[in-house]
């Protein structure tokens, strides 16, 4: 029996330990798509206890509480911290095959060196460890003693980079923390808030928004101001991509509709939501940007949570309703044109992987390496099992070697064990296949390719 989370972690090869050990273990971290806070990074947080570390702000972690029956002012509620800690251990003890039994206890050996179990009857034990240890942490501390060389983090258009410009104007911290575009309120008509979001994206972009082509102006001028604070990377969050042939009239007049207070079709939404994507996908490309397509997911199920907690609650779900055959089309209206940037697609859906699969492969180019990415097991599948599914379709349908690999997607400081699990995965993925004759023990060869999904190709793809 092999101990507990121990060196050899998910490693059952000598190939797979080799790999790991001697190419990924050590490798920088480019988290080119993270929730972190900026402000934090600027203010180097300090942190009080291991709850407001590990709970504060973690669906992940609400969701699984929520399954063991704790009550939810244990988990977003009133309770104190000391409290809702001991209702995590009691949880975690349940959580086997779980990735959060995995990089939760990755988190207590690395930062706090804790190599026992985390359970119900540990919890004092544990807290006190951490708290004490926390002492002397904080938020920069943190990602320095990660290796994290650049991090990308969530902004919106009418963000001012106050935090970002700070960051970078600080030379006694030399790890790059980038702004990244995430435009969801300016595509997503459909909200009740649009009105008002388009009132305060033109006092950002100093104008007034009256017509879709203002619409088009105001986010170009705001692209342009987060260029110039180092953006490199866009992001989006759809339900799924809603192709549509559309002109800049049809498009109008629905914008001129949502603005009158009237009410969409779905189909109108659509035409809108289309005419923003591809005036966006085509600036990606002017301004040799990455662009970033998240869908396939179904948010806020739970209205009564919802309505108190708001987004970003646990609530959400793998939706099994988006067209892939409309991807295809989206991107071939920017290739046709020449104005396809960089892209990497997600789907909350490991049922698209093999389509995903395919549709990259129509849209690469000598432009960039690997141009167009399969993005890496994403949220309800960055698991063990999820994530070699991603690697291995990937591999059969395209050049896994090429892969740029894990990011965080995460709001805690310590989520960068999540780079560490997702190296120990795919080294074993590989070396299996070295073991089993598939591929050469040709040790020239793996280490391009293990250095490369680590930490290369993702500097090379970014420009880091």
């Amino acid at each position: 029996m092999k101990k507990f989370m121990d060196k050899d972690f998910l490693l059952t090869t000598d190939t797979a330990k080799h790999l790991f050990h001697d190419f990924a273990e050590n490798m920088p971290i480019i988290d080119y798509h993270c929730h972190l806070s900026p402000q934090e990074i600027a203010e180097d947080a300090h942190f009080d206890n291991i709850t407001q570390v590990w709970l504060g702000g973690d669906h992940y972690k609400w969701r699984q509480m929520r399954s063991n029956g704790v009550e939810e002012r244990y988990i977003t509620g009133d309770a104190s911290d000391r409290e809702k800690f001991q209702k995590w251990a009691e949880t975690l003890e349940m959580a086997i095959g779980n990735p959060l039994y995995h990089w939760s206890h990755l988190e207590l050996q690395r930062y706090f060196g804790y190599t026992g179990a985390l359970n119900g009857d540990t919890a004092e034990k544990v807290w006190n460890l951490c708290n004490e240890k926390l002492k002397t942490m904080s938020a920069r501390q943190l990602i320095l003693d990660s290796n994290v060389e650049m991090i990308g983090t969530t902004d919106d258009p009418i963000d001012d980079l106050y935090w970002h410009k700070v960051i970078a104007a600080d030379e006694s911290f030399n790890v790059k923390v980038l702004p990244s575009w995430r435009p969801d309120k300016a595509v997503n008509i459909e909200k009740d808030d649009f009105v008002s979001y388009m009132e305060k994206l033109g006092q950002a972009a100093d104008m007034k928004i009256t017509s879709f082509a203002d619409v088009k102006t105001a986010l170009t001028k705001r692209m342009e101001y987060f260029k110039e604070a180092g953006c490199c990377v866009s992001d989006h969050g759809l339900e799924y991509v809603a192709y549509a042939d559309v002109n800049e009239d049809e498009v109008e007049a629905v914008f001129a509709k949502k603005m009158a207070g009237q009410e969409l079709s779905r189909e109108e939404i659509g035409k809108y939501k289309m005419g923003v994507l591809m005036h966006l996908g085509k600036e990606y490309h002017r301004l040799n940007w990455v662009m970033q397509l998240h869908y396939g997911v179904k948010r806020d199920n739970n209205r009564k949570i919802f309505e108190a907690l708001g987004p970003d609650a646990g609530i959400d779900s793998i939706s099994t309703s988006a067209p892939i055959n409309e991807l295809a089309d989206f991107l071939n209206a920017l290739a046709y044109t020449d104005e396809l940037p960089k892209t990497i697609i997600y789907s909350l859906n490991p049922i698209d992987n093999a389509a995903i699969g395919t549709i990259i492969g129509c849209f690469q180019s000598s432009e960039a390496v690997g141009k167009i990415q399969h993005g890496s097991a994403w949220w309800f599948n960055d698991n063990k099992t999820g994530m070699m599914e991603q690697m291995t379709s990937l591999a059969n349908l395209g050049l896994l070697g090429n892969f740029i690999g894990m990011l965080t997607d995460s709001r805690s400081f310590l989520s960068y064990t999540r780079h560490e699990y997702f190296r120990r995965i795919m080294c074993e993925l590989i070396g299996n296949w070295v073991e089993n004759g598939e591929y050469p023990a040709d040790d020239k060869s793996l280490q391009k390719i293990v250095e490369g999904i680590s930490y290369r190709n993702a500097k090379r793809y970014f420009e880091i």
